[in-house]
C-alpha cells in the first residue's frame, strides 16, 4: 500500500471511525507499513478487542515490543542496607529512601517481637542457628487491613538487619507478553540472591500468587508455580534471601505458599490500639505548629478502628483547617484540638469493613486455625462499629 492511498484510507477513517471495514483496512495498513505513531492513536481511539485476534496481537506487538530475553524488570526499587539506592540504577529506579528502623513504627509491639525473633536474630546470630542446623532466610506473609503498615514493617525489618531492600509491585512483574512474567520474576529472585542479605517484599501478593482453582488463565497458574519454585530454591540457594509478602486479602492466597518453607510464618497487622494511636498520632504532629491545648492521648482514645494511614489523613486535614484559619486571620493560627475534633467528621476509619469480612472468614473458613489472631483482636476490640 502506497502513502497516498493509506493517507486517503486514515482521512476516511478519522472522518467515519465507526465504519468497521474501513478501520480493518487502516489497520492493516498500519502493521504493514510499521507506522508506531498511528498504531498508538489507533491503540488510544478504538475498541481493541472487537479485531481479529491476529490484528490485536499485531498492533499491541507494534506499539509495545516485547523485552528481550532475559531483560530485567524496569521499575524495581534496590534499597542497600544504609537505604541508598543501588548502583547503577538503569533498571533499578526508585526514590532515594533513609533507613528505616522498629522506632519508627508506630505500635505493633507484638508483631514486632516475633518478627525479631523469627526473622531478625536468626541474621544476627548465624552461628547459634547453624549450630541447630537452622537457616536464615524464608518467607513471611503479613496480612491485615490496608493502611495498618505493612511495608513500613517489611522496610524496618531490613533496616533493623542491615539488608537489601527490594521493593516489588505487581507491575514490576505481570506482564503481557507470554512468559515474560515468569521470566521477570526469576530475575527479581536472581537479583535478590546476588544481594544477600536481603528482603525481597511483594506488595499485594494475592495478585501473583492468587489460589490457582479460581483462575481462568493458564498462565496465572504457571506464574504460581514458578513463584513456588522460586521459593523453594530449586535451582538457586535462597540462603540469606528472607521473603515478606503483604496481602489484605489472604484468603485469596494459593493454600501451596502456606507450606513449610515458604510462607510458614503468617502474622497479623491490625489495627493500632489505643497506646499505639497516640504514638502514631505523635509522629505525624511532631514539626508542625500545634496550639498547647493539643491531646493526642484524648484524640486516640476517640479514633478506635483508625488505620494509621486513616491517623496521617486525620492530621493532614486538620492542617488544612489550620491553613485556612491562617489565609483568613492574616497570622499564623496553630493547629488546635478543635482542628482534629472537626477532622474526625471528615475522616472516617477505612478498617471496619475489612474486619467484618474478616471476621466472616474466622468464623467459617478457619480450618488451619490462621485466623485467630483475628478471632482473638475482634473479641477484644470489636469490628470498630
Amino acid at each position: 500500500m502506497d502513502d497516498d492511498t493509506f493517507q486517503g484510507l486514515l482521512l476516511a477513517w478519522r472522518t467515519t471511525p465507526d465504519n468497521g471495514p474501513l478501520l480493518n483496512m487502516v489497520v492493516d495498513g498500519c502493521i504493514a507499513r510499521r507506522d508506531i505513531e498511528i498504531g498508538r492513536e489507533l491503540l488510544n481511539t478504538i475498541d481493541v478487542d472487537a479485531l481479529a485476534d491476529d490484528q490485536q496481537m499485531a498492533l499491541r506487538k507494534l506499539v509495545h515490543p516485547p523485552p528481550k530475553p532475559g531483560a530485567p524488570p524496569p521499575s524495581l526499587r534496590v534499597v542497600d542496607g544504609a537505604g541508598q539506592e543501588s548502583e547503577p540504577a538503569e533498571h533499578f529506579l526508585g526514590p532515594e529512601r533513609d533507613p528505616v528502623s522498629f522506632a519508627d513504627v508506630g505500635g505493633l509491639q507484638d508483631v514486632k517481637k516475633r518478627i525479631h525473633k523469627k526473622i531478625i536474630l536468626p541474621q544476627q546470630r548465624p552461628g547459634l542457628f547453624e549450630r541447630f542446623k537452622r537457616k536464615a532466610g524464608g518467607g513471611v506473609l503479613m496480612y491485615g487491613p490496608p493502611g495498618c503498615g505493612k511495608t513500613l514493617l517489611a522496610r524496618a525489618t531490613a533496616g533493623e538487619t542491615g539488608s537489601t531492600f527490594l521493593d516489588v509491585r505487581i507491575s514490576d512483574v505481570l506482564d503481557m507478553w507470554f512468559g515474560q512474567s515468569q521470566q521477570k520474576l526469576k530475575t527479581l529472585f536472581d537479583k535478590a540472591r546476588d544481594k544477600a542479605p536481603s528482603v525481597l517484599f511483594f506488595d499485594e501478593v494475592e495478585a501473583l500468587g492468587g489460589k490457582r482453582q479460581f483462575s481462568h488463565s493458564g498462565a496465572a497458574a504457571k506464574l504460581v508455580s514458578q513463584f513456588l519454585a522460586e521459593m523453594d530454591g530449586f535451582s538457586s540457594n535462597n540462603e540469606g534471601v528472607l521473603i515478606l509478602a503483604a496481602t489484605n486479602v489472604p484468603w485469596a492466597v494459593d493454600p501451596a505458599f502456606r507450606r513449610p518453607g515458604r510462607f510458614d510464618r503468617v502474622l497479623f497487622v491490625p489495627p493500632p490500639d489505643r497506646v499505639a494511636r497516640e504514638v502514631i498520632l505523635r509522629l505525624h504532629l511532631a514539626d508542625r505548629p500545634l496550639h498547647t491545648d493539643v491531646d493526642a492521648a484524648s484524640l486516640a482514645k476517640r479514633t478506635s478502628g483508625y488505620s494509621g494511614a486513616d491517623l496521617e489523613e486525620l492530621v493532614g486535614t486538620a492542617a488544612d483547617l489550620a491553613i485556612d484559619a491562617t489565609l483568613e486571620a492574616g497570622e499564623d493560627v496553630p493547629i488546635n484540638q478543635g482542628h482534629l475534633i472537626e477532622a474526625l467528621e471528615d475522616v472516617r476509619p477505612t478498617t471496619v469493613e475489612w474486619l467484618t469480612t474478616a471476621r466472616n472468614y474466622a468464623r467459617y473458613a478457619n480450618e488451619s486455625g490462621q485466623y485467630d489472631e483475628v478471632l482473638d483482636f475482634l473479641s477484644k476490640h470489636g469490628t470498630g462499629r
